[in-house]
């Protein structure tokens, strides 16, 4: 079956430096035969091995806010010229090590478990692998439920784990395998106002979702009143390259 690696990119909030850097950690660290596509509204600045295709069809609705919705829009069918099992990353995780279990582990849909919700099914969809073309019906739910949808799913990777726990193959990576950068490497307080977060070694993708961005740990950040205080990280510079 045919192996893509998938990211979008959209709007301005990520410049092609962002999908260019995921590309190259992406083929540093996958040995399997694969593609590389960027779904975007702007190719722009983009590497040339980087397949660029148009952003999936969407209707877009203002009163649901969240742009994260967008991604919904890969469980078109067909996606482009896609076939086979797509493996979507975000723009802004950092691989550190081989991935090519990713693919190989078995299961119709796999996600990250969501660290903020451990109690409940939600996985985190900067990292997940599907079938492509396969759930069309997952965008279908989407739009039949309208403005309504944010009464029950507080954002498009709740809906998501939703709609493939009730179809059964909902499956989540090895919790080893993906991470959370401040629940897994960021020191606890007041550790973390005096030593750096840490590389934790047996990881293949750290995630950051929120604050702080990698570029912001890479430099050091603190939110207000000193809220998640994050030494300059210089680890990462290992496998996120600044331009």
């Amino acid at each position: 079956m045919d192996k893509n690696v998938i990211c979008m990119k959209w709007g301005t909030k990520f410049g092609p430096e962002y999908a260019n850097r995921l590309y190259r950690m992406v083929e540093k660290n996958l040995t399997v035969p694969h593609r590389f596509i960027c779904f975007t509204d702007d190719p722009t600045g983009l590497d040339e091995g980087i397949e660029v295709r148009e952003l999936p069809p969407y209707h877009d609705n203002p009163n649901i806010g969240d742009k994260g919705w967008r991604k919904l829009s890969l469980f078109n069918a067909p996606l482009a010229d896609l076939q086979g099992v797509a493996l979507f990353l975000d723009l802004d995780i950092v691989i550190r090590k081989n991935i090519d279990e990713l693919f190989d582990v078995p299961g119709d849909f796999l996600i990250c478990k969501d660290w903020d919700f451990p109690r409940d099914i939600i996985g985190n969809s900067s990292v997940f692998r599907f079938e492509v073309g396969k759930y069309p019906e997952v965008l279908e739910n989407f739009y039949k439920l309208g403005n309504e949808i944010r009464k029950d799913y507080r954002n498009e990777q709740a809906f998501l784990s939703y709609q493939m726990h009730e179809k059964g193959i909902l499956k989540y990576w090895d919790k080893s395998w993906c991470v959370s950068f401040k629940r897994h490497c960021l020191q606890p307080f007041p550790l973390n106002f005096f030593k750096m977060a840490r590389d934790p070694e047996e990881v293949k993708i750290i995630v950051f979702h929120g604050k702080p961005t990698p570029q912001m740990a890479l430099k050091g950040y603190c939110g207000k009143w000193g809220f998640r205080y994050v030494k300059p990280t210089k680890w990462l510079t290992k496998y996120w390259e600044e331009k």
